[in-house]
Formats: C-alpha cells, sequence, structure tokens
C-alpha cells in the first residue's frame, strides 16, 4: 500500500483508512513518488498509526533526495526496509549505521539510470556498497516506465560493472533475507539461491 509524497499526509490517512476493509491482505505501506521537497518527516505520522496498525514500513529515501532523507526515514519513520537508498554513500556515518544495522537497500539500476541518478550503469555504487557491508537487493522499479524487470536489472548491472557469481548470488540472498517472508520461507528460497549458485 504506498503513499504518494507530492500529496500531503491527509491524502496518505485517507487512502490508509480506506484499506481498512482489506487489511488481512496488506503486508505493509510505503511512501513514493518524487523525493525531492517531500520528505520523510512529512508523513511521519501517518506511519506511527501504521505501525500500531501492525504493518511494516517502507519509504523511498536516498534516491534523488539527499542523504538526510535516510536519515529522517530511519529516525522518523522507523522503516522496516528502505526503497533505494544509494546517496547514503555520500554520507560516511550513514553508511556505517546502515551497515551496523544491516537495513535492506532495495536498489533500482535501471530507475537510477533514467532519473539520472547515475549518469552510466559503469558508475553506478553497488559494488561499492557491497564491498562496505550493505545489505542492498537489485529490483525493478515501475518497469512500464523505467524499462526492465527484476532479472533485467541484474543482467544489466552485471554487465555493466563485472558483477561476480558471488555478488550476483549475495545480492540474491539478500533479497530474500529482507523479504517480509516468514523465516521458513525465506530460508526455503536462500537454500534455492545458494544451490543454485553452487551448480
Amino acid at each position: 500500500l504506498c503513499f504518494l509524497r507530492h500529496l500531503d499526509e491527509h491524502a496518505a490517512f485517507d487512502v490508509l483508512h480506506q484499506a481498512g476493509p482489506w487489511l488481512d491482505r496488506i503486508e505493509g505501506v510505503g511512501l513514493d513518488s518524487s523525493e525531492v521537497g517531500h520528505p520523510p518527516s512529512k508523513f511521519r505520522r501517518v506511519f506511527e498509526r501504521a505501525g500500531q496498525m501492525g504493518l511494516k514500513r517502507v519509504a523511498h529515501a536516498g534516491e534523488e533526495g539527499p542523504p538526510e532523507y535516510v536519515r529522517e526515514a530511519l529516525d522518523l519513520l522507523h522503516i522496516d526496509r528502505m526503497d533505494h537508498g544509494n546517496r547514503s554513500m555520500e554520507d560516511e556515518t550513514l553508511i556505517e549505521r546502515l551497515a551496523a544495522s544491516q537495513m535492506t537497500l532495495t536498489v533500482c539500476p535501471l530507475s537510477n539510470l533514467k532519473l539520472c541518478v547515475v549518469k552510466d550503469l559503469k558508475d553506478h555504487p553497488v559494488p561499492e556498497m557491497l564491498r562496505r557491508g550493505l545489505h542492498v537487493t537489485l529490483n525493478s522499479d515501475d518497469p512500464a516506465y523505467f524499462g526492465g524487470y527484476v532479472n533485467d536489472n541484474y543482467r544489466r548491472l552485471a554487465e555493466a560493472v563485472g558483477l561476480t557469481r558471488a555478488q550476483v548470488t549475495q545480492l540474491a540472498r539478500n533479497s530474500f533475507e529482507g523479504s517480509f517472508l516468514d523465516e521458513a520461507g525465506k530460508a526455503a528460497r536462500i537454500s534455492e539461491v545458494e544451490a543454485y549458485a553452487r551448480g
């Protein structure tokens, strides 16, 4: 369930209220749409309410927006997972914090390219994020708009930056560790990834 950050918090509360009858089918809430000029702090109260309702909390932060948005998503929204997070690499303290907490970052290389977050995929920070111990994953982001489903993001980034088999395996493993599956579901999928990597 996504809140559009270019709208106001009242609109987000309306969406949350309208979702009430279907909460048994909804795992969590997210904060999406244009980052710049719409900091996570704008949605602090609606995220607090979503948490009280037992919903997982996810937010776009640090793709186009500054590292401070990453900090706000962590400290004010109390997120369970972060969408993007690329610009955390501009802040050494933030890198260390994310590595220590193992906050999952759902990075979307083809979206980053289309939005000019990187000028060329060969300059993408994923290899450095992995080297620094960040819990990064590869994902698609509105594939009909940005182009490229999950496998396309893996393939094109791997070709551009020379990801190793071990790095691709780690990215896939991270994606299941950071998922909202139950522990048995995570273990089963991770076992499949590792078996494939050994093959």
